[in-house]
């Protein structure tokens, strides 16, 4: 079925008022939900009727304290004059140009949106009458001074806090409880802050061998296979970068399910194996991977494969965790969860595709910065203007969860989202936003383990804790080799590092990683260099020093990956590279806390124990740039904003224009950092 290209307010109101009677998990047969009162499909689960109906607001983002949410803190930092490019790992032209599920180049493939990658180009909200753009609005991970003001003000003192008690406490059991209704339903039909917490009980956690999650509960179970009550739910084990790592303090779960109709076989019955075949399907056909294959199998075998899309009804659950060193999966006592996640969540998110999208009928969309979100404010979710509702539950100052605002939940449009051609949608438009790096708004599947090795519980490359390791120590091992990008032929991390030179997506590099570079870099072991410390000269404030020795970090860097030097013996990375110590885990933590106890999530939630240089102002007299008022920045001075479009007559009005100093021409082997068609894919 294909939506017409009608108003984003009339598909808003339908789709929501439509896609909330289905709370039993039933349709009509191909994942589409049925309307209240229509009569499911031969052998679906009768849907019981909802008295209130999901309803969301139009909300202008100019009401929000940052309405600029959706633009990641990320995305201001300065790029070692383009030796470091992190931007290229969502403003890429690559699954675009693929037409797979995107239709948001931003690595210059669209003019309207321009190239991302070489120009600090953000876009603008209701100019001038609310603040640009490019005034950096993230000031708990720029000022983290100002955060910690905040949290005196509390009367609390972060070092009288137990962190590996905090982390060790469940906090998502008691969320859960809180879940009224259905207990199988994406919407479980019962009114309140949790009706759209994920029908995914923690209790039945850690999923099984074979990734589904079964409860001892038969009320949990959508059906009963060989081995349990079969939730519908299974578990996604993808790899990581950037911005949910070990080394970022925060770690995820992903879990995967698909509507009723692709979990029964032709006669309407559920089967396991049909069901596994479907959700084969979709990952082969979310990674570009089928083979001719056109329709899903059993009782979906009238539901279309669409190239890059995801079927109706499909939902994530994504359990955001604290990290702890001790969490490996073999030990329930810290966590029972694998792969550093703690007991205790961040966040919980989750996203149900409720309505068609089809990005190639939008073109090189050009969407409306200005336009509204379609959000609850007492529910804890917003529609994302291509197709999905996502929702989000946060930790309260006391750490329970609570529903997000739509001006949080803005950050998660930001990420997933797509683009929109404003004069085929009609009035009312929905914001929307995203990178050119998601398949149909998403980012685990695309990145899964191919075969049986992706479908369980994500364990961050393997991870094994070592009990015996010191707590300022690496803390144990990875058993996963390093995968492949399937484009580049370069395992995946080591594309990362051959770009970033970093650990995070901030550019970021933790002194336990300059130790270890330091001690394996060396001109005893062949390289041209020592590997160089940047900290004399980002404290003698000398803006030319660090250009040269970021250069000479870069190819260092690249010479050391090409050598393997990344990778232990069993192909996997050195876990110096990739997690952190115990003491470094549990500061990480404390830090994050703050933002939980002054619920400053509008502020940002990465928190450094100092500003990162890449945060401060480093540029040469050739490259400088001034504030918005013209006055010059000085050396090592944190990025509060940079210049814009004045000319009121402009099409580009507000959105900044200062180059990132990442250079389009210059290739890789002469030190460039530019990749237009990077493809988050891997070899199989």
């Amino acid at each position: 079925m294909k939506l017409p290209l009608i108003g984003v307010s009339a598909i808003s109101a339908l789709s929501i008022l439509l896609v909330s009677a289905c709370v039993g998990g039933g349709g009509d047969g191909d994942g589409t939900p049925a309307a209240n009162g229509a009569p499911p499909a031969p052998g679906a689960t009768p849907a019981p009727i909802v008295t209130t109906p999901l309803r969301g607001t139009f909300i202008s983002r100019t009401t929000f304290e940052n309405p600029h949410a959706h633009i990641p803190a990320q995305c201001y930092i300065e790029t070692s004059h383009g030796t470091q490019n992190a931007c290229l790992f969502c403003h890429t032209d690559g699954v675009a140009e693929l037409g797979l599920g995107n239709n948001n180049p931003q690595a210059g493939a669209n003019p309207n949106v321009g190239n991302l990658q070489a120009e600090y180009a953000f876009g603008v909200v209701n100019y001038p009458y609310t603040i640009d753009s490019s005034v950096t609005p993230w000031i708990n991970t720029l000022r983290p001074e100002a955060l910690r003001a905040a949290v005196a003000a509390t009367g609390d003192d972060p070092e009288s806090w137990d962190m590996k008690v905090w982390v060790e406490e469940d906090n998502w059991s008691p969320a859960y409880a809180r879940r009224k209704g259905s207990p199988t339903a994406w919407d479980s039909g019962e009114d309140g802050p949790f009706r759209l917490l994920p029908a995914l009980a923690p209790a039945d956690l850690p999923a099984q061998d074979d990734g589904f999650v079964r409860s001892a509960t038969a009320a949990r179970g959508l059906f009963t296979d060989a081995r349990g009550h079969n939730t519908g739910w299974r578990a996604v084990n993808f790899m990581p970068y950037g911005i949910f790592t070990p080394l970022s303090g925060s770690v995820s779960g992903i879990y995967l399910r698909l509507a009723e109709a692709f979990m029964k076989n032709a006669q309407g019955v559920f089967d396991l194996e049909t069901y596994i075949a479907n959700l084969d399907l979709v990952e082969r056909n979310v990674q570009d991977r089928l083979n001719g294959e056109t329709r899903y199998l059993g009782a979906a075998a009238n539901v279309p494969i669409v190239r890059g899309q995801y079927p109706l009804g499909t939902e994530f659950a994504h359990p955001l965790h604290y990290v702890d060193v001790a969490a490996d999966g073999t030990n329930a006592a810290p966590s029972p969860f694998p792969g550093l996640r703690a007991r205790r969540v961040k966040e919980v998110r989750w996203m149900y595709k409720a309505r068609e999208w089809h990005p190639e009928e939008f073109g090189l969309a050009l969407k409306d910065e200005s336009a509204p979100v379609y959000a609850s404010r007492d529910q804890g979710w917003i529609e994302n203007g291509t197709g999905w509702l996502l929702a989000g539950w946060i930790e309260d100052a006391d750490g329970r969860l609570r529903p997000q605002t739509p001006a949080e939940l803005t950050q998660c449009v930001g990420c997933h989202s797509g683009n929109v051609r404003q004069s085929d949608i009609g009035q009312n438009a929905v914001f929307t936003s995203g990178t050119g790096n998601t398949i149909d708004s998403t980012w685990s599947l695309p990145r899964k383990f191919a075969g049986d090795a992706g479908w369980r519980e994500m364990d961050y490359l393997g991870y094994r804790a070592d009990a015996t390791a010191a707590a300022s120590s690496t803390p144990g091992a990875l058993a996963t080799p390093e995968p492949v990008n399937r484009r580049l032929g370069k395992g995946e991390y080591r594309v990362f590092l051959d770009y970033v030179v970093g650990a995070s997506l901030y550019g970021d590099m933790p002194e336990t990683i300059e130790r270890f570079l330091a001690e394996r870099i060396t001109l005893a072991e062949g390289y041209a260099a020592n590997w160089p410390a940047l900290e004399a000269a980002v404290a003698a404030k000398d803006a030319a020093a660090i250009r040269d020795l970021q250069r000479q970090r870069q190819a260092l860097m690249r010479t050391f990956t090409a050598r393997g030097g990344h990778l232990a013996a069993n192909g996997s990375l050195r876990p110096e590279l990739f997690l952190p110590s115990a003491e470094d885990a549990l500061a990480a933590a404390a830090r994050y806390r703050q933002v939980v106890r002054t619920q400053r999530y509008e502020f940002g939630k990465d928190v450094f124990a100092q500003t990162p240089f890449t945060l401060r102002y480093f540029r040469t007299t050739e490259t400088a740039y001034p504030h918005q008022d013209g006055r010059p920045y000085a050396p090592g001075e944190l990025l509060t904003d940079r210049p814009i479009n004045e000319n009121v007559a402009d099409f580009t009005y507000g959105i900044g224009i200062t180059p990132t100093l990442i250079d389009e021409e210059r290739n890789f082997e002469a030190g460039g950092s530019f990749l237009a068609d990077y493809v988050p894919l891997l070899r199989p």
